[in-house]
This record gives C-alpha cells, sequence and structure tokens, in this order.
C-alpha cells in the first residue's frame, strides 16, 4: 500500500511559477499508473505563466481559493469542487483572484514529463 502525505511533500516552484509539489508520479514511486498527480498554490494575486503541455491531458481539481481558468482563448471562474479540462496543445494558465492561496490538483495523463512543457509567449 502506498499512501502519501501532503504535510511530508516537498514543494518547489515550476517554469510556469506555480508552487507544487508530486504527490504521486509513476516514475518517482516505481509504480504503474497512467498519470501523474500533483497538489499546486498558487498565492494570492498572482497566476501561473501561460503554458502547455504538447501531448498530454491535464486536469485541475481546485480544492481552496477562487480565481480564473484561462484555455487558449477562453477564461472562467473557478471555484473549489470545480474539475477543470485541459487539451493537449492548449495555452492555459490560471490565476488566484483572493486574498487567500489557491489549491489545486493537478492531474496529468500520460503522466507530466519536463520536456512535454512548454511556456507560451
Amino acid at each position: 500500500m502506498l499512501i502519501k502525505s501532503l504535510k511530508k511533500c516537498e514543494y518547489f516552484q515550476v517554469s510556469d511559477e506555480t508552487v507544487l509539489c508530486e504527490l504521486l508520479h509513476p516514475v518517482n514511486e516505481n509504480i504503474e499508473m497512467g498519470c501523474s498527480v500533483a497538489h499546486a498554490i498558487i498565492e494570492p494575486g498572482q497566476a501561473s505563466l501561460p503554458h502547455k503541455l504538447k501531448s498530454s491531458v491535464e486536469i485541475y481539481f481546485i480544492i481552496e481559493g477562487e480565481g480564473i481558468m484561462h484555455i487558449d482563448t477562453e477564461s472562467r471562474d473557478v471555484k473549489p469542487g470545480d474539475a477543470i479540462y485541459i487539451p493537449p496543445g492548449s495555452s492555459q494558465w490560471i490565476e488566484n483572484t483572493t486574498k487567500n492561496n489557491l489549491k489545486f490538483l493537478c492531474v496529468v495523463t500520460p503522466p507530466w514529463r519536463e520536456e512535454d512543457e512548454e511556456l507560451c509567449d
């Protein structure tokens, strides 16, 4: 049985300026799974940089806070309980519009790989 706790997870800033921890990743955990799961935090008034995953589907699941999700030319308000589907190759970014941290899970399938992600102009 594998159980990982956010309390013991190491957070770091990624290229899109989101602070996250890799909660479950098949390479890191040496497990078989078709996706990776990360926990992300965006501080009040901050936003991730526009970026895309070239060949992976990404799903954000909002846990705390509220914000605006931008995918290509669309923008929508998001809140706790919302699941956001991000198609492969889509320019995307999320901004925190509250005075509290915006916290969400990032599920990526196939599992996230650094070479698959690129910042948008």
